[in-house]
């Protein structure tokens, strides 16, 4: 009986891991696994970080991937809260906003992380994953305008306030808020070249972020042609009055 209740645990983690959207999943899995191999000292963090001498001039291209998968060398609380929001509002916006759009979804990762590494040096940030997971977390909430969140049972506020109330936390935790504000600019910077700016060049509307054809091939998704925004998402719609603020943690 103990076998056959493990094996239905087993097969409820698996269901769980493979009901995350493709791209979500896959960069949760990096970034578990990168702080498994920190945590056994398999991996030092110091083969991680972005350094543009390291990667320029000993060509440690890596670097410019891995320091997006690094929250830490343990399973701390730090790891916990970063992976709650990021495989929450992350999942939301791969499965809501860009649903049926992968490629869309994945160039906007691939301008983030673009951006923030270019900015990264200047800043002298060695690590980037809060400042994606805060990105995505902007974007989500400004497509979200609506939706009513509550946090843990003490106030209830809307979705735009959510980044400014997850640095509000980092810095009562004593934390430093560098990352979470390049991120909620990165966040607002294709926010607002992605739905924005073609609303204000009306009647031309002029997108200026357009995935790459290779990029939709990739997913096998319509190349070229930008699709609408679901009318119906009532996530983008006023409130009634009638509905129930979720439960943010």
């Amino acid at each position: 009986r103990d076998n056959a209740n493990q094996s239905v645990i087993m097969v409820d983690i698996t269901q769980m891991y493979f009901d995350i959207p493709m791209i979500t999943r896959t960069y949760l899995t990096f970034c578990l696994l990168t702080t498994l191999g920190c945590y056994m000292e398999l991996i030092s963090p110091y083969s991680l970080y972005f350094n543009v001498y390291f990667i320029f001039k000993q060509y440690q291209l890596w670097r410019v991937l891995t320091n997006f998968f690094f929250f830490g060398s343990s399973f701390g609380l730090d790891l916990f809260f970063h992976m709650f929001f990021l495989s929450r509002y992350s999942r939301r916006l791969e499965e809501e906003t860009f649903a049926g759009k992968t490629a869309d979804f994945l160039y906007m990762i691939m301008f983030g992380a673009l951006l923030m590494s270019l900015i990264a040096p200047l800043v002298n940030l060695p690590f980037l994953g809060s400042s994606l997971t805060f990105m995505l977390v902007y974007v989500w909430s400004k497509r979200n305008p609506w939706t009513q969140l509550q946090f843990v049972g003490l106030m209830t506020f809307t979705a735009p306030w959510l980044p400014w109330v997850l640095m509000g936390l980092s810095l009562l935790l004593g934390h430093e808020v560098k990352a979470d504000l390049l991120g909620i600019g990165v966040g607002h910077c294709y926010y607002f070249l992605k739905w924005i700016y073609p609303e204000i060049t009306h009647p031309n509307k002029v997108h200026l972020i357009r995935t790459p054809r290779w990029l939709q091939y990739l997913f096998m998704e319509r190349d070229g042609i930008e699709l609408p925004d679901n009318e119906n998402d009532m996530n983008n719609a006023p409130p009634d009055g009638n509905f129930v603020a979720e439960n943010l943690m």
